[in-house]
C-alpha cells in the first residue's frame, strides 16, 4: 500500500468520473492539498480543512514542489476546483454561503461522504465502496444543487424575463440596479448584459447588441450592467462599485473605445451601496458621467457635461 501520491490522485479523481482535464497534474495535486496530504503521507490521515485559493496554490509549492504563477490562479479555480463542486467533490464557503464570489475568504473543502471513501481507499473492498458513492452521488448533487439554488438571488429583468445571481458581493448591488435604478432612469429598458460575480451565470443578449454596432467579448472588460432604452436610442453602461470599479477617467476611456462602433448613444453610471461608498471614489468619477446610490434610487448625481443624463458625443446625442 503506497502513500499519498500523485498518481494516485489521478486514479482517484479518473474513478470518480472526471474528465481527462480534470485529471491532470494540476487537479491532483490541488485534491492532495484538499486532502491536506503530502507525499507519501497515508490516506487514512487525509482531512477536509476549508482553504481558500491561494493557500491552495502555497501548499502545492511547499508540499509538492510545483510553484504556480499567480496569474495561474483563475486556472485553477475554474479548471479544477469550479469542476470539483459540480460533482460533489468539494463544497464551496459552507461556513458562509452567503459570501461573496470574489472575497478573499472564499474557501473550499472536500465533502465528508468523499473524504470518507478517500480515506480508505487503499484499504479491501474499494471497488464496491466506489461503486456505491457513485450510486448516491446523483442524490447527493441533487440535495447539494437545491441548497446553492435557494441561497441564489432572485432577479426580474425589465421584459418580465427571471434569472438568479450567486449570493454575496456586489450581485446585491447589481440586484438594487435592475429592480431601482432601470424602473426610474431607463424605463422600458432591454437589459442587453447582466454580470454575475461568478462568472458562470452571465445573462448577455450578443446579438441585441450586435444590432446596435458592439461586438464585444463577454469576458472582455464588458460593464457590469448594460441596458438599452429604445425609445432615446440610448445605451446605458453601467458598473456596480461596492467594492471597485467606478467609471472613473481610465475606464472612461476602455468603455469609450469598446463601444465606439454604437449606433446608440452612451450614458456611464457608476452605481454604489450608499453614499458613504461613493465618498471614497467621489475625487475619482469621470466628468460626463452619473452616480447613483442604491440607498437614494430616486436621486442621481450628475458630473457636468452639457446635459443632465445622456449621451455627450455618440450619434444619439439629442436634446
Amino acid at each position: 500500500m503506497s502513500g499519498a501520491n500523485l498518481a494516485t490522485a489521478q486514479q482517484i479523481l479518473t474513478r470518480l468520473g472526471f474528465p481527462k482535464q480534470q485529471c491532470n497534474d494540476r487537479s491532483g495535486w490541488v485534491l492532495l492539498v484538499l486532502l491536506g496530504l503530502k507525499p507519501g503521507d497515508p490516506w487514512a490521515s487525509a482531512s477536509n480543512e476549508m482553504l481558500p485559493t491561494r493557500p491552495i496554490m502555497d501548499r502545492i509549492r511547499d508540499d509538492w514542489g510545483k510553484d504556480y504563477k499567480p496569474n495561474t490562479r483563475e486556472t485553477i479555480r475554474r479548471q479544477s476546483l469550479h469542476q470539483f463542486i459540480d460533482a460533489g467533490l468539494v463544497d464551496y464557503n459552507v461556513d458562509d454561503p452567503q459570501r461573496a464570489v470574489n472575497s478573499s475568504k472564499s474557501n473550499y473543502r472536500i465533502n465528508q461522504i468523499a473524504l470518507k471513501l478517500i480515506k480508505e481507499w487503499d484499504q479491501p473492498g474499494n471497488e464496491e465502496r466506489v461503486k456505491q458513492y457513485l450510486d448516491a452521488r446523483p442524490g447527493l448533487l441533487k440535495r447539494y444543487n437545491g441548497e446553492r439554488e435557494m441561497n441564489r438571488l432572485p432577479v426580474t429583468l425589465p421584459g418580465g424575463n427571471k434569472i438568479t445571481l450567486s449570493p454575496g458581493g456586489q450581485n446585491i448591488l447589481i440586484k438594487a440596479m435592475v429592480d431601482d435604478f432601470c424602473p426610474r432612469f431607463t424605463p422600458g429598458g432591454e437589459v442587453i448584459y447582466i454580470g454575475d460575480a461568478d462568472g458562470s451565470d452571465d445573462h448577455f443578449d450578443e446579438e441585441y447588441l450586435a444590432r446596435l454596432g458592439v461586438r464585444i467579448d463577454k469576458h472582455g472588460k464588458i460593464p457590469d450592467l448594460v441596458v438599452y432604452q429604445k425609445d432615446k436610442n440610448w445605451l446605458f453602461l453601467m458598473e456596480a462599485a461596492s467594492s471597485h470599479g467606478p467609471v472613473d477617467g481610465k475606464r472612461y476611456d476602455e468603455l469609450s473605445h469598446l463601444f465606439s462602433k454604437s449606433k446608440a448613444g452612451l450614458v456611464y453610471v457608476s452605481c454604489f451601496p450608499d453614499r458613504s461608498v461613493m465618498r471614497k471614489y467621489l475625487a475619482d468619477l469621470a466628468w460626463e458621467t452619473e452616480a447613483w446610490c442604491a440607498d437614494t434610487p430616486d436621486h442621481l448625481i450628475h458630473l457636468n457635461g452639457d446635459r443632465f443624463l445622456g449621451p455627450h458625443n455618440g450619434p444619439a446625442d439629442k436634446t
